[in-house]
């Protein structure tokens, strides 16, 4: 039996406080129903980080695994952009 394909996100680092946990906020553009105006929308994700290496303002790449605690279910995959190289 075949594994199904993974979700992948990309979002910015908005807290690295935790051991091994980040916090990513995911921005998304949803259409209002009555005004038809695209809103920016986001959502925050908590994903696994075993040697730390992102930090706050990065753009990283998450991928989403098993359930890794009770609001953990993401890891990292890549830091995308650091926040001082731009």
């Amino acid at each position: 039996m075949e594994r199904s394909q993974r979700k992948n996100m990309v979002g910015v680092v908005t807290s690295d406080k935790m051991q091994k946990t980040i916090v990513i906020s995911v921005e998304r553009l949803v259409k209002h129903p009555r005004y038809k105006k695209y809103v920016h929308k986001y959502t925050t994700l908590k994903a696994h980080d075993e040697k730390s290496e992102a930090k706050v303002g990065d753009q990283v790449e998450i991928m989403q695994t098993r359930p890794l605690s009770k609001t953990k279910n993401w890891r990292l995959v890549k830091v995308l952009k650091a926040k001082g190289s731009e």
